[in-house]
């Protein structure tokens, strides 16, 4: 039995039930015949367990007793629950954690519909009291305590759907009654049976009786719950209420499905928490997906269309994804509603960044565009393979959809994105290249290329099976399945496109554009099948006609893209490697030979015209790109590119264009060179000392060069070498030698003073200069300022990396730290990473180097403006700023760096205190004001450690030989954020305003900070109430603060600007938001406890939200809008941070 007998007749069985349904261990059904056999037994004893078990399921430790039942009324029964509900935890049974409850709810609403199933044939129309259940769940509904109202609405609303399919099978009885009787009545005198009539007429006036009850039952809990909780402050509650009344609309249209019932979801439409607006996108899904039910949504789809279509750019991804699943069934099931303006909307989104939402979008584009035109028929049940004319109009329409559309570079992103829903089209590689290779197929220039990516792009796609780069998506890999087709598509493709390879090649040679990607196919080949499927013919004529376009092109583009095809090939295990072989062999002699006559002709004539130096660069160009995939090491190609760089650099007669490939040629000349040495030197450890003194020596020469063209006047130049430079001090650094490769140490180099001062001033001159504000992207400047940016941080990444390998001096990184606030948007990533990976390094050096960063800009900024107010202008306010980044680069680890934080602040007050003023003169040290960039260190400091530095300044100030009368200005500021925090309010005299107003006067950003920072030195902790954790969502009296009193009183005149200026967005979120508020663990004793506690204050993660711009972009083009810091990549790796357009 359910209940328990043991217990006393006047305390009610609350929790059999409750453990029954919570441990679901046995059936549902069985489990409701018990719990109805003991309400027929004993309905009040019965009636009140089920009550008891609702109030269990909403956390209440309290029961209703019997007289309790008797005697008082629904309100003052919660009434008596509210005041004996435990609030000691925000959790109850729907959102207690737990693998114990995560079932919970579902058990829950699977005995609530089990209930009324059981009912609906005696007790929900015989004597069974429903009306005081829904009164109850209806008082309940409407409690402050969210347990309450969250539970008993859930209950509510599932009560409601079992009562809607109660009346749905009451419908379909009455019309099937209703049509027995009209069959009974229309039948002949001698045939009709009076008794039959008469007892199908009581069936349907029963029929009538019950329906009209469970009307009522059902109105009474769409207005008492419903109508209130749609809207309710919880989301959760109103994501129930949604999802509900979708469920009825689907089930009992007939009733549900009116403009009255509509509202709801459509205003709803708006809510502003992602789960409910996901919802209500479900529910609309459900409805449009039935073509009959499409017409009494007329009304609803014209009021709200708008508002769905706009939901397409929702910033939530899983939400714009329902959304434009959504359009998809009104497009299919309701004609002519969307206009061509809301699909226009619709289209940019096949380019977004989110996989999930890019694919939806491209299967809404493929049912508007594609379909009508390239439909499959369908013959006995089966489709007919699509004919030759449909595949080729669905590639003419995806092509003039791509260019005239205009609203991408890169066709790749919208073949993924149609991938799903047309991969069986897109996978038709005989359509694309017969397209391609037809005589009269009335192609333009811009469509070939268009073609030409479309092919690259799918054959990318069913080869490797993932997103371009840049798009997101959440699987982590393929099925078997998916691997089995990958595997199969990729035979396929590479079966097809090897004989026609070479054609396509031939046909467009001439144009880079068009023969680049083409040349990418062999990355997608399995290049196997050119042995076992006996294909050599087509592989000679492949690398002839690679050899023509080598030849004929020198845009790197094509040449990487050549040599990288050729060294795919160029694998010892092919049978065709000799082949292939010869054919590089051939090629580089042809390539070399030309070298070597045209840079004869260079060092012996003195004047080359034009078509020299082309042909001369066009040539080093190959030779380069052909140096960087294979060994060319044979043909000895360092010598005469040393002389010709020789001759640059002496007489500066050779031509820019020339120099650039042969600085590349050296260095991968000498990068050939030292792998040929390692690998030697693992089987051979005695390694020819000769070899490597050589190599030594043309490193040391090199280098040499590299530093003379680094005041070269071309600046292309000038970056070439600093970028080999940079990566040749790196590979031959210390660190060569790590991994058991002791033989290489002879090779080791360390560069002098000198260079180190170049590379530094270098830096200085072409990475940290005036940054540029970028317009929206679009046009041929901007494209040209990002190319600049991105050169700029691969120089910028390659300084940094000489010196966290120690192949610079440290304290160089000094030149990098002070540019830190200034060019954050540019390399704020790149200089926090390179800060955290010195403080990795040596902790006490890091520090040091941050305060010679604040030395020197402010010995910089004395000697242009003067020490007269220095700290007054906005170039010592930026340094303050840079001072509060550095102080917030410690994090919150106070113990771990409290040595380092008291040497930073004493080094600092020698360094205010070192030089003095004239003698004669009453005016203050002029290195004084420094004192105001400590202060913004102070917050890492122990109250005792503030003690200390105070002596230490009042000792040091002593010595000073001209004691002013008044205190000076710093003195006091930096005296203030060292005081202790009960006594900041005596801290600062009146005669001397605090120098952070002036701060907050400078702009709305200082404001925010500093008043952060004021709370934090002038905040008693011992003043704050503690916030208990309340289950109720009820709006209750709240009483004033006292904290807050104090807190204006302590703030001084900050804490009444702040008080008096209204608060923006950002700011309110700041200053409300539950992690600046702690609860202290020893309020009245000076503990480190207590303290420690104030460091939620200083955040860093939260400081630089503040700094950084927020996007209000809602979905991003993966490539558009590239971000510098794009999570995932190394910040310090010059290779990834080249980025180019894809």
């Amino acid at each position: 039995m359910v209940r328990g007998r043991s217990q006393k007749e006047s305390e009610p069985p609350a929790s059999d039930l409750f453990d029954a349904v919570r441990a679901a261990q046995s059936d549902m059904q069985s489990l409701v015949d018990e719990w109805l056999e003991s309400y027929k037994q004993d309905q009040d004893a019965g009636f009140l367990e089920l009550i008891n078990f609702f109030i269990r399921s909403c956390g209440c430790k309290g029961t209703v007793t019997p007289e309790m039942f008797k005697k008082m009324s629904n309100s003052e029964i919660i009434r008596h629950l509210t005041e004996q509900f435990n609030e000691d935890s925000g959790d109850y049974p729907l959102t207690a954690p737990g693998p114990s409850w995560k079932k919970f709810q579902g058990s829950f609403c699977e005995f609530v519909r089990t209930l009324v199933y059981q009912c609906q044939y005696s007790l929900l129309y015989d004597g069974f009291p429903m009306d005081n259940l829904i009164s109850l769940l209806t008082g309940l509904s409407d409690s402050q305590v969210r347990a309450f109202r969250h539970t008993s609405t859930l209950a509510a609303m599932k009560l409601m759907t079992s009562l809607v399919r109660v009346a749905l099978q009451l419908s379909l009885h009455k019309d099937n009654n209703q049509r027995q009787y009209e069959a009974e009545r229309n039948k002949g005198p001698e045939q009709r049976a009076p008794e039959r009539l008469e007892s199908l007429l009581e069936k349907r006036k029963e029929l009538q009786e019950h329906q009209e009850e469970i009307e009522g039952m059902m109105n009474a809990l769409f207005r008492g719950v419903f109508v209130h909780r749609y809207r309710d402050v919880l989301p959760e509650i109103r994501a129930i209420c949604i999802e509900e009344i979708g469920s009825w609309m689907q089930s009992y249209s007939t009733s549900f499905l009116t403009d009255s019932y509509l509202k709801y979801i459509g205003w709803t439409l708006h809510d502003k928490h992602r789960e409910v607006r996901l919802k209500c996108l479900k529910a609309l899904k459900g409805l449009y997906s039935n073509r009959d039910l499409t017409t009494r949504l007329e009304l609803f789809t014209s009021r709200f269309k708008d508002r769905m279509v706009s939901m397409v750019m929702d910033r939530e991804y899983d939400v714009a994804v329902e959304a434009v699943r959504l359009l998809i069934l009104i497009l299919k099931n309701m004609e002519g509603v969307l206009t061509d303006a809301d699909c226009e909307s619709i289209y940019p989104v096949v380019y977004a960044s989110n996989r999930a939402l890019a694919s939806a979008a491209g299967e809404f584009l493929y049912w508007k565009l594609f379909y009508p035109e390239c439909e499959t028929r369908t013959v006995g049940g089966r489709e007919r393979r699509r004919s030759p004319r449909a595949q080729k109009t669905f590639f003419h329409l995806l092509l003039s959809f791509f260019v005239e559309s205009e609203l991408h570079n890169h066709a790749a992103y919208l073949v993924d994105s149609l991938w799903d829903c047309a991969g069986s089209q897109l996978k038709d590689w005989e359509s694309l290249t017969s397209l391609l290779l037809e005589k009269d197929q009335n192609l333009g220039d811009v469509q070939e290329s268009t073609l030409i990516e479309i092919l690259v792009s799918s054959v990318r796609q069913a080869s490797e099976g993932h997103p371009p780069v840049g798009r997101v998506t959440g699987r982590k890999g393929l099925t078997l399945k998916e691997r089995k087709i990958q595997a199969d598509d990729k035979v396929k493709l590479t079966e097809h496109l090897i004989p026609l390879l070479p054609q396509l090649l031939a046909k467009f040679s001439a144009d880079a554009e068009k023969v680049a990607p083409l040349l990418q196919l062999l990355n997608y080949f399995d290049l196997n099948i050119y042995c076992t499927r006996r294909l050599e013919k087509h592989l000679e004529l492949f690398l002839q006609q690679l050899q023509e376009v080598v030849v004929k092109h020198a845009e790197p583009v094509v040449l990487e893209a050549g040599a990288h095809a050729l060294y795919l090939l160029c694998n010892p295990e092919f049978t065709f490697f000799s082949r292939v072989d010869f054919a590089r062999s051939q090629l580089v002699d042809l390539l070399t030979d030309r070298f070597q006559q045209e840079l004869e002709e260079l060092l012996q004539s003195s004047f080359l015209d034009e078509d020299e130096v082309y042909s001369l660069t066009a040539t080093l160009k190959r030779l380069s790109a052909f140096y960087n995939a294979h060994d060319l090491t044979r043909w000895e190609l360092y010598e005469p590119c040393y002389r010709l760089l020789r001759k640059a650099v002496d007489t500066g007669e050779i031509p820019h264009q020339v120099i650039l490939p042969a600085l590349t040629l050296v260095y991968f000349s000498i990068l050939w060179t030292l792998t040929h040495l390692s690998g030697s030197g693992a089987s051979q450890p005695l390694s020819p000392q000769k070899q490597l003194l050589n190599l030594k020596g043309r490193m040391v020469a090199f280098c040499e060069l590299c530093q003379s063209c680094l005041s070269d006047v071309d600046p292309e130049i000038q970056e070439q070498a600093f970028v080999l430079l940079s990566d040749l001090l790196l590979i031959f650094s210390p660190q060569m030698t790590v991994g058991g490769r002791d033989f290489l140490r002879p090779l080791v180099f360390l560069p002098e003073a000198t260079l180190q001062s170049e590379l530094a001033s270098f830096l200085m001159d072409h990475v940290f200069i005036q940054p540029g504000e970028l317009g929206g992207g679009h046009s041929q400047e901007d494209h040209l300022q990002i190319e600049q940016l991105h050169q700029r941080r691969r120089l910028l990444a390659g300084f940094c990396k000489l010196l966290l390998y120690g192949v610079l001096e440290m304290d160089a990184a000094s030149d990098v730290f002070k540019h830190y606030n200034k060019f954050y948007n540019d390399y704020g990533d790149i200089i926090k990473e390179t800060l955290t990976r010195a403080r990795q390094i040596d902790r006490s050096h890091c520090s040091r180097i941050l305060l010679l960063s604040l030395k020197q800009l402010y010995t910089e900024l004395l000697q242009e403006q003067g020490p007269q107010d220095l700290n007054e202008l906005p170039a010592f306010i930026e340094m303050r700023d840079l001072a509060r980044r550095f102080a917030l680069s410690f994090g919150p680890q106070q113990l771990q760096n409290r040595d380092l934080i008291v040497m930073l602040h004493k080094e600092g007050i020698k360094f205010s205190l070192s030089e003095l003023p004239p003698t004669g003169s009453s005016g203050q040290p002029p290195n004084l004001a420094f004192l105001e960039l400590l202060s913004e260190f102070s917050p890492r400091l122990f109250h005792q450690d503030k003690k200390l530095l105070l002596s230490y300044l009042e000792k040091c100030l002593q010595r000073v030989s001209q004691a002013p009368g008044h205190p000076w200005g710093p003195v006091t500021t930096y005296c203030h954020s060292l005081s202790p925090v009960e006594n900041t309010a005596e801290a600062s005299p009146q005669g001397y305003p605090h120098s952070k107003k002036r701060r907050i006067e400078g702009s709305s950003r200082q404001h925010r900070e500093d008043t952060s920072s004021s709370q934090e030195e002038s905040l008693p902790l011992n003043s704050i109430l503690p916030t208990p954790t309340l289950t109720s969502t009820a709006v209750k009296n709240r009483q004033p603060l006292g904290g807050l009193e104090e807190i204006e009183e302590e703030g001084g005149s900050e804490s009444k600007f702040t008080q008096g200026q209204p608060l923006s967005g950002t700011q309110r979120s700041r200053f409300s938001s539950p992690q600046h508020f702690h609860t202290p663990l020893n309020p009245s004793g000076p503990g480190l406890g207590n303290r420690l506690t104030r460091l939620s204050l200083m955040e860093e993660d939260e400081e630089e939200l503040e700094i950084q711009n927020e996007s209000g972009e809602e979905w991003q083009d993966p490539v558009k809008h590239s971000s510098p810091s794009e999570p995932g990549l190394d910040l310090l790796d010059s290779t990834e941070l080249n980025v180019e357009d894809f």
